[in-house]
Parts: structure tokens; sequence; C-alpha cells
């Protein structure tokens, strides 16, 4: 239902890739300044949690459709604004990355394991066609966009909070 309503209004999908950016840079920033760290800790991870579940769901769920033979696509493009499937790797990978930034304060190693772990999903893809799923390089390069944006994000987020005077000090 949403990817059809996507699909339908190619042109919302830039700020749909926008409201989930703001909203997570938003919540993030008023978590940060929480006083109690193991409430601040315990709502973070408990948000990377919840953002790794449509990860899950949307790439290693399997179909009704079956591949019966090990193939990735490897091609390397520009997402366009209009893009709905590349604009939806970016967006699918900036929450859990961006809190997990947030709550490890280790935007880079995040990063990293993002793009880890969207190379690993399309290792899977490719490597067990009986899910259905089909591996491609640009998921994998739309994925780690994502992240990027998201460390990039939560470093700036981080640094605001700091500035502004945290009530526990910047820890």
């Amino acid at each position: 239902m949403i990817t059809n309503f996507l699909l339908d209004n190619s042109a919302l999908v830039p700020v749909v890739l926008l409201l989930i950016a703001v909203v997570c840079v938003g919540a993030g920033y008023l978590l940060l300044r929480i006083r109690s760290s193991k409430h601040r800790h315990l709502i973070l991870w408990t948000l990377v949690m919840l953002s790794v579940v449509p990860v899950v769901v949307l790439t290693l769920v399997p179909t009704s459709s079956r591949v019966d033979y090990i193939a990735c696509a490897v091609q390397f493009s520009v997402p366009t604004l209009t893009s709905v499937e590349s604009l939806a790797n970016v967006a699918l990978f900036f929450p859990p990355v961006f809190f997990a930034a947030l709550v490890t304060r280790r935007p880079l190693l995040m990063l990293a394991a993002g793009a880890g772990l969207s190379a690993g999903i399309e290792a899977v893809q490719a490597l067990v066609p009986a899910i259905g799923r089909a591996c491609d390089t640009n998921d994998w390069e739309m994925n780690t966009v994502g992240a990027i944006l998201a460390a990039l994000l939560a470093s700036g987020t981080i640094m605001l909070a700091n500035r502004t005077g945290r009530p526990d000090g910047g820890r």
C-alpha cells in the first residue's frame, strides 16, 4: 500500500525522505537532552531495534517469487529525486544508523556497520535464492548513502546538543 502510494506519487518521495531526516534529528536532539543517561540509552537502543525491523522485513523476508539462480546485478547509478526505489533505500538505512550513532557516539563506526549490514543483506539475497530477493549493488550503494547521511547528521546533532548545554554535561 505504501509502495503503491509512493510509486503513484513519486514527487513526494524526496519529501518523505526529508521528513524522516527531520523527525530523526529532532527526536535525537531531544533525546540527547534527557538528564538520565540510562533512560536516554534505553530509548535510543529501542529506536535502533525498531528501525531495524523494516530493514529485515523489506530485505530478508521471503517473497512469493523464487529465484532459481545465484546472481547479483552489478550496477552503480546516480539516483534521481523521483527514483522511488533508490530514495527508499536511502531512507531505509537512515534511522538505524542515525540512532545507533547517537547512542554509541561513534558515527563513523555506525556508518561502517550500516554499509556492512547492507552488503551482508545483499550477499544473503544473492546466496539464498529461496527467499526470492534480488541482489543489486545499487541497493547497497543507496543504503550506504543513507548511512552516510545519517552519520553526518548524527555528528551534527551530537555537536549541537553538546554546544547547547546538555543537562548531563555532554556525557
